[in-house]
């Protein structure tokens, strides 16, 4: 039930944190326009390379150590202040990187400046610490105060397309502020520590291994954006990067089964326990399926209509976006699995990250051509096809050590059920008006069509869910 509670209360967090701009994406959308929008994609896409580099891979392993020594308070200790001083020590490079890039750029100056909080907010993200020691609640609780100012300052300050540099400060400063909050909650967990007996940089080489797939993950998130502005316009980034903002904001809710499981199965493998490791990816991924499918044909059954009421009829270009991108729901939910609930706690780093890397290069290579041809059609295609790279490269390598049947059980229930409520909801949404009442009745009326069908498939799901309730 413990696994059950830190799902609850991450993925809570994470649709949380991502309800910020969903309520904020139509205000904005209106006020700032195409253009204000883009360039706030196009300048963040530069800037999350510098934080990537400053982080060097500190949130995956971190949170890793930490659940490795959890069990001792003096080593958790000192384990925690290596890693977060070798992080600040990094981040400050970055920031020196940053402003060199600054003076040799001749554009957008005084945002990049506004953007570049974010990056001094990385070095006192702290959260890989309490995703260790799986505690999620301390998160979700915290930031919650900070996002509802955050929310309100939007409303308040960001009246017109001159106000672009106060959204994109406010969002800057909601990071940094948030991260904060963190630190009061490490007392209960670490004491005291001699700066003398601090070993920091003996956590840098086993960092960078992580590191680099989180390079080149990075690459096909915000790549896109940053070719886009480059090559098209920030016009074309800003309408890639509505796309791309709601995708995101839906595989929240299922990759936050991700960052929940990386400690527990990490803790169960170091103890040897190999069955339970091969169990647990088992559940996590029927579960994961199970809750992918409908959001994936949901999402893409209702863009025609979602579109124009959320974002307005200057976004019509979003439409065929979303409706394309939705796919990479379902294939990043299964490489989450794989990638980050088992080879990554089971210490097969040099495999994910060869998975990373591949999706990575299929994305620039496809990219350049596509982008050309396409625009922001063309990204998204792209980005489809790195995440089915990732998934089919993380799914062969896994090939002797699991069994498929067991891992794709009722995956066919969960498909069919998906498909059959996107034939309704798409019939119904190009005959119901266009009107946010219609698009609640077609969302209700798809929960309960995929619902009603995996009850009468018998789907795998249903019965964990049953054996859930009666354990209670």
């Amino acid at each position: 039930m413990q696994v059950v509670k830190n799902y609850l209360y991450n993925a809570s967090y994470q649709v949380f944190v991502l309800l910020i701009p969903l309520i904020t994406t139509p205000y904005l959308a209106r006020v700032l326009g195409p253009t204000g929008v883009g360039i706030n994609a196009y300048t963040n896409s530069i800037i999350q390379y510098f934080i990537l580099f400053g982080s060097i891979g500190v949130n995956l392993y971190g949170n890793r150590q930490i659940a490795f020594v959890r069990d001792d308070k003096d080593k958790m200790t000192k384990t925690f202040y290596e890693i977060f001083l070798m992080r600040i020590m990094t981040i400050i490079l970055a920031y020196a990187a940053f402003l060199i890039f600054l003076m040799t750029t001749g554009s957008y100056h005084v945002y990049y400046l506004a953007q570049s909080v974010s990056i001094i907010a990385a070095a006192f993200d702290i959260s890989w610490f309490f995703m260790g020691v799986e505690n999620f609640g301390v998160t979700v609780l915290r930031n919650f105060v900070v996002k509802i100012v955050t929310l309100i300052s939007i409303f308040t300050f960001v009246k017109t397309f001159d106000d672009l540099n106060i959204y994109i400060m406010i969002l800057s400063l909601s990071l940094l502020i948030g991260n904060m909050t963190l630190f009061p909650n490490l007392r209960r967990y670490i004491g005291k520590v001699k700066l003398k007996n601090l070993r920091i940089w003996q956590h840098l080489k086993p960092s960078m291994v992580l590191f680099v797939p989180q390079i080149a993950t990075q690459i096909y998130l915000v790549v896109n954006k940053t070719m886009l502005g480059s090559m098209t316009s920030v016009q074309a980034a800003g309408y890639f990067d509505q796309s791309d903002k709601m995708i995101k904001m839906i595989l929240a809710v299922v990759t936050a089964t991700g960052t929940v499981m990386l400690p527990h199965v990490a803790n169960a493998f170091m103890k040897g326990e190999v069955e339970k490791t091969k169990k647990l990816l088992y559940n996590s991924f029927s579960f994961v399926t199970a809750l992918s499918v409908p959001m994936m044909f949901g999402i893409a059954a209702v863009a025609r209509k979602f579109v124009p009421l959320f974002f307005t009829d200057k976004f019509l270009a979003v439409t065929p976006l979303m409706m394309i991108e939705s796919v990479v729901i379902l294939l990043i939910a299964w490489s989450n699995v794989v990638g980050t609930q088992y080879l990554l706690p089971t210490n097969q780093n040099s495999a994910f990250t060869k998975s990373v890397i591949l999706g990575a290069i299929v994305n620039i290579i496809v990219n350049i051509p596509f982008i050309l041809l396409w625009g922001a059609l063309g990204a998204t295609l792209s980005t489809v096809f790195s995440e089915i790279t990732v998934a089919i490269y993380q799914l062969f390598i896994v090939r002797r050590q699991v069994n498929y049947h067991n891992l794709f059980t009722d995956t066919w229930k969960y498909m069919l059920a998906g498909m059959i409520m996107f034939i309704i909801i798409f019939i119904l949404d190009s005959r119901l008006a266009n009107s946010w009442t219609m698009l609640i009745i077609e969302v209700l009326i798809g929960i309960i069509v995929y619902t009603v069908l995996l009850v009468v498939m018998k789907a795998k799901v249903v019965e964990d869910a049953k054996l859930m309730l009666r354990s209670k």
